[in-house]
């Protein structure tokens, strides 16, 4: 019948037009399912079939074009043919046809790849979900999407986490890939069958498989980096809020402890003096007004002190090597330590305010680090302009500690010390290196670059 042929002849025309289309399926973004098109141009075994139907759809080495064309003349001229024929094509199916069922069937395993990827993006986007939510959801995400869903079974670890679907035990086969979050691998992937299924490409498991599980890996690592990086911030806004009330209760504290005991003493003294009903002695009034004068002495001491640790003037008057010099001058008188300090190369070098005061912060934190736990006796501190760096070191020969088990301990305590350093150089584009052992002191490194945005 011409009419049997005519759709033999319709089905492969909408082949060539759905391999174009999936070609250019959009997807999340990077390279995640670049394989779509050579997917659906090889369509795989089993359900997604074989053979290279675009090619032959677009009329590259195609004889069944040629073949409709001989059959259509032979059914015009003799229709005892065109019976035979149209009994012959209802007897068995075309091979056209036949791949057009293959074809549809490929497509369709690629709908559920690309259904994985949108619901666990969807996953992702719901803030509401913490990141073991969205890693559990994801593994019975990803089970439906390989060829034997019924079968399949998925688990994935993360550091020492590890998320399955119900059915997880140990599969007859298995594929995995690793999760990369900057270079770094962070946990895996592993998809399986829980029972035996026909050979394919990696196993049982196709090649567009293998891309699927590359690109879950892919796509997973960013979702776990994005979502450490909005914990990471919503800690540190919180600790930006605890810092700034820790400072001022520290400022009451010191105004009310300090300065407060100062000023009523003094101002204790001077209403003894009006309340005498006769003059006092000159020698009991010059010592009250010596006393009351003193008091008023540590009072403005203090609040000097008080300021200049808010803001220490001499770093904007003299420069950062001078303020430094300062600060390490002032703690040897106040601790009775040896504190050595020196700089090089900043003579004739402008160093940005911004720069200048994270540094002198810095070393601030180190050297109160030193005198309030290190228990040693001598601190040696250098800064030296050394392009394209700044470079501050700060040693001491007390007790030292476990880097490695002190620094979880402290942000768990709540003690931003060494952490505030660590944020400071890092938002300068440095980087902090602390070394230590028990019983060996302590080094502290603050590489910070000298480029016009930051010196």
């Amino acid at each position: 019948m011409p009419t049997s042929s005519r759709r033999t002849g319709l089905a492969a025309s909408y082949v060539g037009r759905s391999a174009a289309k999936s070609d250019v399926v959009p997807i999340f973004g990077g390279n995640l399912i670049r394989y779509f098109g050579r997917a659906t141009r090889k369509t795989g075994r089993g359900s997604r079939g074989g053979g290279s139907w675009a090619d032959k759809a677009e009329g590259k080495g195609y004889a069944g074009q040629g073949e409709l064309a001989r059959d259509r003349s032979c059914q015009a001229r003799s229709p005892h043919r065109q019976s035979e024929t149209a009994m012959h094509a209802n007897a068995t199916p075309t091979p056209d046809v036949a791949e057009h069922a293959r074809t549809l069937a490929a497509l369709r395993e690629r709908v559920k790849e690309l259904d994985c990827l949108y619901e666990i993006t969807r996953l992702s986007q719901r803030q509401e979900l913490a990141l073991a939510g969205i890693l559990a959801g994801a593994c019975s995400v990803a089970a439906r999407a390989w060829q034997y869903p019924e079968t399949a079974c998925v688990r994935l670890s993360l550091g020492g986490q590890t998320f399955a679907t119900p059915n997880w035990r140990r599969p007859v086969a298995r594929q995995e890939s690793a999760i990369v979050i900057g270079g770094e691998t962070v946990g895996r992937i592993e998809v399986g069958y829980l029972d035996k299924r026909p050979p394919a490409d990696e196993g049982p498991f196709l090649r567009e498989e293998r891309h699927l599980l590359d690109a879950l890996a892919e796509h997973l690592g960013r979702i776990i980096a994005s979502r450490r990086a909005e914990e990471r911030l919503r800690r540190l806004s919180q600790e930006l809020i605890k810092a700034q009330e820790t400072e001022r209760q520290r400022i009451a504290r010191e105004l009310h402890d300090d300065v407060g005991q100062h000023l009523s003493l003094a101002r204790m003294g001077l209403e003894r003096l009006l309340a005498a009903k006769e003059p006092l002695p000159d020698a009991d009034s010059g010592e009250v007004l010596r006393d009351s004068s003193a008091r008023l002495g540590a009072a403005i001491a203090s609040l000097r002190n008080l300021a200049g640790d808010l803001l220490p003037p001499v770093l904007d008057r003299l420069g950062l090597a001078e303020a430094a010099a300062a600060l390490c001058r002032d703690t040897a008188a106040r601790t009775g330590l040896t504190v050595d300090f020196s700089a090089d190369g900043l003579e004739r070098l402008a160093v940005g305010f911004d720069t200048s005061l994270a540094v002198y912060r810095v070393l601030q934190e180190a050297l109160a680090n030193a005198c309030r736990h290190g228990r040693g006796t001598r601190i040696v501190a250098r800064l030296v302009a050394s392009h394209p760096l700044l470079l501050l070191r700060v040693a001491d020969d007390g007790q030292g500690f476990d880097p490695e088990a002190r620094l979880p301990e402290a942000l768990c305590e709540k003690r931003m010390g060494l952490w505030s350093m660590g944020e400071r150089v890092r938002l300068l584009g440095g980087r902090l290196t602390i070394r230590s052992r028990p019983g060996h002191g302590t080094r502290i490194k603050a590489e910070i670059p000298l480029t016009e945005e930051g010196s």
